[in-house]
């Protein structure tokens, strides 16, 4: 039986699931989600690219609520799909793009960007004359890699298709479930999430940032040890395969 006792962050539905797989590893969790998805009001610009995807060389799709939301969208304007390319970051939300017929590449290691910059398929995708990517995502996120594929020649446009916002919890709510579940490890799994997560903890952030962090990138590590986060483990991914494997690699006992 593992001694972790983990505070789990993700949006409801996710952090259900992510319990559910560490209980059957025998791992403690606790869910207290952090982030709900809104789904952001349908543009003239959603409706053009989908009308017209065939002018990009590959659709990159961020998570799965940009999956689930993208589909909807491509479903409700009968928008024909044509045979491109689509990208995600990491194996959950392939699957739901998978499940709908769609051609779906994404790292079988590392749930990052630098990852799926590295994988053949999508250089292979880029390497089309004059290339365009799209990337569907929520409000903000993943700028390095647009920076990267635009470093690369590549023209890349935004979709944003839902914004990320904090669930409201009264003030004190936070430090008052880790004391009382006991937990010695705290899980977020984006740097919005993080943000979310030190505007929670309010004046209880010095105490709070004693746990153990586990983060799913260097860059979330890097804010986190901004913010003041004594002990961030940087577990190369968001997925549930990538929290396991870092709990493995770094025991309670031994943080």
């Amino acid at each position: 039986m593992s001694v972790w006792r983990l505070l789990l962050t993700r949006p409801a539905e996710d952090c259900a699931a992510l319990a559910q797989t560490l209980a059957a590893q025998g791992v403690v969790s606790h869910c207290m989600p952090l982030l709900a998805i809104e789904t952001l009001d349908e543009t003239l610009e959603q409706r053009s690219a989908f009308a017209d995807l065939q002018r990009y060389c590959a659709v990159i799709v961020v998570s799965k609520p940009a999956a689930r939301i993208g589909l909807q969208l491509l479903a409700q304007h009968g928008a024909p799909t044509p045979d491109l390319p689509w990208f995600s970051v990491g194996a959950a939300t392939a699957a739901v793009l998978a499940e709908q017929g769609l051609s779906v590449h994404f790292p079988d290691s590392g749930d990052d960007s630098e990852a799926l910059l590295a994988l053949p398929a999508l250089q292979q995708a880029i390497a089309a004359p004059a290339p365009r990517v799209l990337i569907l995502r929520g409000e903000g996120g993943r700028e390095f890699l647009a920076e990267r594929l635009r470093s690369q020649g590549v023209s890349v446009d935004y979709l944003p298709l839902y914004r990320r916002v904090l669930p409201h919890y009264a003030p004190g709510e936070l430090s008052r479930q880790v004391r009382a579940e006991r937990l010695n490890g705290l899980v977020v799994s984006s740097g919005q999430g993080f943000e979310h997560l030190l505007q929670l903890a309010g004046d209880d952030w010095p105490a709070l940032a004693r746990l153990p962090l586990f983060v799913p990138s260097p860059r979330v590590a890097e804010q986190a040890c901004a913010a003041g986060a004594q002990i961030v483990v940087d577990c190369r991914g968001a997925s549930a395969a990538a929290l396991q494997a870092a709990l493995e690699q770094f025991p309670a006992a031994a943080l």
